[in-house]
Parts: C-alpha cells; structure tokens; sequence
C-alpha cells in the first residue's frame, strides 16, 4: 500500500475555521462526486491541528493522508480527467498552492 501524505496552508484572507468548512462542505463532496474516487482510494483521512501545550503553533491547516494500492493507482487517480477538470480546479478557493507539501510514503508499523 502506498500513502501520500500532505500538508495544507489555507489561502489568504481565510481563517481557519472558513478553511475547515470549505473543506469539508464544498471540497469534499466534489472529490467524491467522481468515479476514481471509490476505484482508486483506499482510504482517506484528513487531520486538522489542535492546540497543544508546550509544543509549537502548527505551520500547517491541515495534514491529508490519502491511501492507495499502489503508485500506478495514485498517478491514474490524480492524472484522470475528473480529477483535473472537477477537483483540482478547486483547490485555488481554499488552499495556498504554494505552500503544499507532498509526499508519497509506504508505511512501517513500529508499535
């Protein structure tokens, strides 16, 4: 199984609480309005931060892991039409596309 994990900032003039609700009330319903959605993810879950004592402000908005069955399923996933044309698109109404981190891992359970 393949993960892909990434990090969120919200666009500009958002606060984060808008971000959380667009996320979840506008950007979702699109990603799973498409097809490639139940062919190709596994599972998906996405994280929000909290505020937690002694530890730093969080730099991010959101963390998403997004699982696959393999690499050749995540690129079909984010190389299909319907995610170019219906989800992507919207990411600019929400996100700072430039400070998205990307990262596809494979997991290694320690405990």
């Amino acid at each position: 199984m393949v993960k892909l994990a990434i990090l969120l900032t919200r666009r500009q003039g958002m606060t984060h609480q808008e971000f959380l609700n667009y996320r979840r009330d506008i950007h979702a319903p699109l990603l799973l309005s498409i097809p490639e959605t139940k062919q190709y993810l596994r599972k998906f879950v996405v994280s929000a931060p909290v505020p937690a004592a002694n530890y730093p402000a969080p730099a991010y908005d959101a963390m998403v892991e997004a699982w696959f069955d393999n690499q050749e399923d995540l690129n079909a996933f984010f190389q299909s039409d319907n995610f170019i044309n219906i989800v992507d698109p919207d990411h600019i109404n929400f996100l700072d596309i430039s400070s998205v981190i990307r990262l596809v891992t494979e997991e290694t359970v320690v405990v």
